[in-house]
């Protein structure tokens, strides 16, 4: 049995609060009792084992029972969030899934596909007896790439025992960081606690009301609740720990949020769709330095770049060619500088723009121009130029109106004794749409 240990933990937590959903609180008892309930479904529907089964929900209980029972039944589980639903068509023909549940308030409804299993990498999990899980990157530019992991090895780590917590589940559950809080947070005895909202003054009203203890977000939303201001019209003071990952800090966001939240320890995580989260220990609260890797992780720096070879990495994409090495080290294509055991991850090697030949790292432009007066977001990009071969671009969210060129003049003159001048931006653009996706993580497209 896959998870018996798992349940033999809910078991022992049984009376303990798992769930805090629609404002609503759920045992361990009830998530169990849900569980027990979705095997006899699965078993009534006739799920075959390998069957590739999406799931469609939110941090509800019973979305985690339908994703242990699937497990149990050695199904490969793709979970799907109404976030990114306008991909949803194309995530189950990539699955080739062969059902989707859609979970609601009131029941479920279900359908099947008829899918032939042509993707070698499904075929072979399918071989290992094994339970599946598929996910989709979301990458700061590019198609999305389906990954597909066995469940068994992704699980391991969890057993290790960690301090129960009451954690606020900021990231989707259809993210390798979201997979990581739900399975964290329960298989230690804490709490889970959603939110439907994930504006910064709801976000707030929820720690406040639930008193939660860790908040995982992205800097990009710590960002936005910096500028918002809401953390001062609510009591956090039940918070011990904000978790940051997914992209580059800010370091004048993290001072900031120092500042703001001095008894908070601000830590930072790491980890990638493909190889699954792993241990990371900050130098200090304000320090964007980071010790990472930990039980089942190996690390090496070749050329600047990080290389991570993991017992739990995924067997591949399905829809993209290996990434592996013949050795298993995979190129996380993220530009580091290092310093004894510590690394500080300067951005990734696929978005530094080359101007005339030197490298300018869009985060590092970012984290001087959200230091300006009047600027809420910014996002940098490369745009191609006859004579530099690449000029810096900023396209610009603003807390209030202002005239394009005025800005240009705000900037230039904001940055001159901050950035050296190819670094500059060239092209400014004034934009209303959010420069981030569905799961909070800067887009640079």
């Amino acid at each position: 049995m896959s998870i018996s240990w798992l349940i033999e933990r809910f078991n022992d937590f049984s009376d303990l609060e798992a769930i805090v959903y629609n404002n609503q609180s759920f045992t361990y008892r009830h998530i169990l009792e849900y569980y027990h309930k979705w095997t006899q479904i699965v078993a009534a529907d006739n799920v075959k084992f390998g069957e590739v089964v999406a799931v469609e929900g939110d941090y509800s209980p019973e979305m985690c029972a339908v994703i242990l029972a699937l497990i149990e039944n050695k199904n490969i589980v793709v979970p799907l969030s109404s976030a990114t639903s306008g991909q949803k068509e194309e995530f189950l023909k990539i699955a080739e899934a062969d059902r989707l549940y859609i979970l609601g308030d009131d029941g479920h409804q279900s359908s099947q596909f008829s899918s032939s299993k042509e993707n070698e990498l499904i075929r072979k999990l399918n071989t290992m007896d094994e339970p599946g899980l598929i996910l989709f990157t979301s990458g700061s530019t590019g198609k999305a790439k389906g990954v597909i992991h066995n469940f068994t090895k992704l699980l391991e780590k969890y057993k290790i025992n960690r301090d129960p917590l009451r954690t606020l589940t900021f990231l989707l559950l259809d993210h390798i960081g979201g997979i990581n809080t739900l399975f964290h947070t329960l298989s230690n005895g804490g709490t889970v606690i959603t939110s439907g909202s994930r504006k910064p003054e709801d976000i707030c009203e929820v720690i406040e009301k639930h008193k939660v203890e860790l908040l995982p977000a992205s800097p990009t939303f710590l960002n936005l609740l910096l500028l918002s201001e809401q953390y001062k019209n609510y009591d956090l003071t039940s918070l011990k720990i904000i978790s940051y990952g997914t992209e580059v800090m800010p370091e004048s966001v993290l001072k900031k949020l120092n500042e703001v939240f001095p008894n908070v320890h601000l830590r930072q995580t790491y980890g990638l769709s493909e190889l699954g989260i792993m241990r990371a220990k900050s130098k200090s609260s304000d320090s964007l330095w980071v010790k990472i890797g930990g039980e089942g992780f190996e690390t090496k720096i070749v050329d600047d770049i990080l290389y991570i070879k993991a017992d739990s990495a995924m067997l591949g994409y399905l829809n993209a060619p290996s990434p592996f090495d013949e050795e298993g080290w995979f190129n996380t294509q993220d530009q580091v500088v290092v310093d004894g055991d510590y690394v500080k991850i300067l951005g990734r090697k696929s978005e530094i723009i080359n101007v005339g030949g030197q490298k300018v790292y869009p985060a590092e432009v970012e984290e001087i121009l959200l230091q300006m007066p009047g600027i809420k977001d910014v996002a940098v990009k490369g745009e191609p130029n006859i004579i530099l071969g690449n000029i810096v671009t900023a396209k610009v969210n603003l807390i209030e109106k202002e005239d394009l060129s005025s800005l240009r003049d705000r900037i230039q003159e904001f940055c001159k004794d901050k950035l050296e001048p190819h670094k500059i931006p060239i092209k400014v653009q004034i934009v209303d749409d959010e420069l981030f996706n569905a799961r909070f993580k800067r887009v640079r497209i």
